[in-house]
């Protein structure tokens, strides 16, 4: 069977845009394939904002996540592959789904990363990059 955390991620990330809050991914910034500027990552993860004002050509795939974003006014093309998925929620509350690490030789994508779109800088630079949210503790909640 295929992975379903590429689903999950898609109707997560639909529930919290359509609930007018703001998704937020935690990635795994050491594993192989996640291409993301250096100076946003921090204890080996990354933030990442992906509202629809703060990045363009957003594509949730099965293998990967792409999209281009600005980090210091400056547009970058970001992948990420779906085992780098730590987690997705809203940056407001907190709600939203973590997700288990994989083991790096477990199922790697099968594709190679997409090409990245041309240049189409986002009409906001709302992206908060390494900025995570400040609040004591996580608020997520395990679904099963």
């Amino acid at each position: 069977m295929t992975s379903n955390r590429p689903y999950l991620l898609r109707a997560i990330y639909d529930w919290i845009s359509d609930n007018n809050l703001t998704p937020y991914m935690l990635v795994d910034a050491s594993r192989s394939g996640v291409r993301v500027p250096a100076h946003v990552i921090k204890n080996g993860q990354v933030v990442l904002n992906l509202a629809m004002r703060a990045v363009a050509n957003l594509d949730l795939g099965n293998e990967w996540i792409s999209f281009q974003a600005r980090f210091s006014g400056v547009s970058h093309s970001i992948q990420i592959p779906i085992p780098a998925v730590l987690a997705l929620y809203a940056q407001e509350n907190g709600q939203g789904m973590m997700f288990p690490a994989e083991e790096e030789g477990g199922e790697p994508p099968t594709d190679n990363p997409p090409s990245p779109p041309a240049p189409e800088p986002p009409s906001d630079g709302g992206n908060t990059g390494g900025d995570k949210p400040k609040r004591s503790g996580s608020h997520l909640r395990v679904v099963k």
